[in-house]
């Protein structure tokens, strides 16, 4: 029976270090922008805002209508970046359609920004010389090294390729010398390659994609899904993975809590950038 790996109580660990954290840095600010009424978005706003309140992150709350043009979040996006007593500048995906994601990303101060989505960012993670990375792949990276889950040399399999996750951890991984595959929607025969792994991680939004029969004898797998149904809340694996593999997040309490404290420790560092206690690179 699988170990639950228990990102609830590792994140309640990391916004104890936060607190500390701010104690020293003093007032650290995060602005999150919310574009729309979206429901699971709304929810996610809310748990962050909570999540700073309790450690004493200063959170503000930008809010604009569905109908907002593109130029409309362009230019609070840059009041943002511009205001000095923002640290950290969160957009929250996904946009309405009239809005191209890619250039608010772009339109991002790269020192503000906590998602890790700017081309800077990414590209300094492409090169192993990380700054500002997401926080859902780093809560992932920080699991597996809770749960001493061997990396270097293993097999990993991240099933899912957005730019918030599938493609940062699937970075991570090999960063670490871990052997990587991804896989996506285009992927024939998805269980081919997920009975390779070692390490598997599911971050497809697509309730029950993996099932026991998908999954090596042995592995670590992280969901990373998030399927709301009238029964609760549930991943992109199967519960009774647990049957097989030899380490699981559960869902809720997994992955989940650990990306609201990365989100957390990523301001921090925002804010470590800005005043110049860690160096930015030149850009």
């Amino acid at each position: 029976m699988a170990t639950l790996m228990d990102g609830a109580a590792l994140a309640a660990r990391i916004r104890e270090e936060v607190k500390s954290d701010l104690a020293e840095l003093g007032a650290v600010r995060l602005a999150t922008v919310l574009v729309g009424d979206d429901p699971a978005s709304q929810i996610y706003i809310r748990l962050k805002h909570r999540a700073a309140d309790e450690v004493g992150i200063e959170a503000i709350d930008k809010r604009l209508p569905d109908d907002t043009p593109e130029d409309g979040l362009l230019e609070l996006v840059e009041e943002l970046n511009e205001d000095d007593a923002v640290d950290g500048i969160l957009v929250q995906t996904p946009l309405p359609p009239q809005i191209d994601e890619a250039r608010v990303m772009r339109a991002l101060d790269p020192v503000k920004d906590v998602d890790g989505l700017h081309p800077f960012n990414a590209g300094q993670l492409f090169f192993g010389h990380q700054t500002l990375v997401g926080a859902t792949p780093v809560g992932i990276m920080r699991l597996l090294a809770e749960y001493q889950v061997p990396v270097a040399g293993a097999r990993a399999v991240v099933v899912g390729r957005s730019l918030i996750v599938g493609r940062p951890v699937a970075m991570l991984l090999l960063h670490a010398n871990a052997t990587v595959t991804i896989c996506h929607s285009r992927t024939q025969d998805l269980a081919r390659h997920t009975l390779d792994a070692d390490i598997l991680v599911a971050a497809v939004g697509q309730l029950g994609l993996i099932s026991t029969d998908m999954v090596k004898q042995g592995a670590a797998v992280i969901d990373v899904g998030m399927n709301r149904t009238d029964e609760g809340l549930f991943g992109d694996v199967d519960p009774n993975v647990a049957d097989v593999a030899a380490f699981l997040t559960p869902v809720p309490g997994g992955v989940g809590p650990m990306t609201i404290a990365c989100l957390l420790e990523n301001a921090v560092r925002a804010a470590r950038y800005r005043s110049g206690a860690l160096a930015f690179p030149r850009i």
